[in-house]
């Protein structure tokens, strides 16, 4: 366990140093929730009410805090394949280093840098009107952190295994158009007609959606904060084995 979290410790320290180099990557990053933040934003203040919230903005940030998650973490594989046609993998490969190793070390970086931008965000978000339970916040905040370690590990995994930048564009375009229509991170699923809302109940982003936004509204312990951290796990579970199990097949 020591030698595990040694090697871990190098390859997040690594990528850390080599992220700080180019800190504007970060702020554009961060651009995005940013504007939807201050442009549409507050086009919901007057509807609030109507979508059964007492604040337009705890209805709103928890949705910008996951897609800050899944498509900031989403297109991680683009830096990695840099790396790779580097030769940094394969010199990584040659070491005693355990595979798990090599992917956690830059999922911890991932998680530490969107757990940085969603700070900022919450602290904005405080500015242009965003009222709730401060403990549901914090909690919605760190689901966010940890929903981004899932999604990199799958970034990781199917940069490594496509291979190219092409390739991977077209696949994490793909999947992120039908997940922001289908998770609720712009409006809630339940203005939509029933149909659409039984295929949105199959993506389990919604419901963590849906559990934040319980959260920021001070629901603490109903069954939207408990769905919220159950697939959160499950993506968590999912992404950080996936992931391995690639790095360990592409050393074979």
């Amino acid at each position: 366990m020591r030698t595990f979290l040694h090697d871990t410790g190098i390859i997040f320290g690594r990528q850390l140093r080599l992220a700080l180099r180019e800190p504007l990557w970060i702020v554009i990053g961060l651009t995005q929730p940013v504007l939807y933040l201050v442009l549409f934003g507050p086009l919901l203040e007057p509807l609030a009410s109507q979508l059964g919230a007492t604040n337009a903005y705890a209805l709103f940030v928890p949705g910008l805090l996951v897609q800050l998650a899944v498509f900031g973490a989403l297109f991680v594989g683009f830096g990695f394949l840099g790396e790779y046609r580097d030769g940094v993998i394969e010199a990584e490969r040659v070491t005693p280093a355990s595979r798990t190793a090599l992917l956690l070390g830059r999922v911890l970086k991932d998680m530490l840098q969107v757990s940085v931008q969603s700070a900022i965000l919450v602290s904005l978000s405080f500015a242009f009107g965003l009222r709730g339970s401060l403990v549901g916040i914090l909690i919605g905040y760190l689901i966010a952190v940890v929903l981004t370690g899932a999604v990199a590990a799958a970034g990781y995994a199917l940069a490594l295994t496509v291979k190219t930048e092409d390739s991977l564009a077209a696949v994490a375009n793909g999947v992120s158009l039908p997940l922001i229509l289908l998770s609720g991170i712009l409006l809630p699923m339940t203005l939509a007609p029933g149909w659409l809302q039984t295929v949105s109940d199959a993506v389990p982003i919604k419901h963590i959606v849906q559990g934040m936004r319980d959260l920021f509204a001070g629901d603490i312990f109903g069954p939207g904060p408990l769905w919220a951290l159950f697939w959160t796990a499950v993506l968590v579970t999912a992404g950080v084995w996936v992931g391995t199990r690639v790095f360990r097949r592409q050393n074979a």
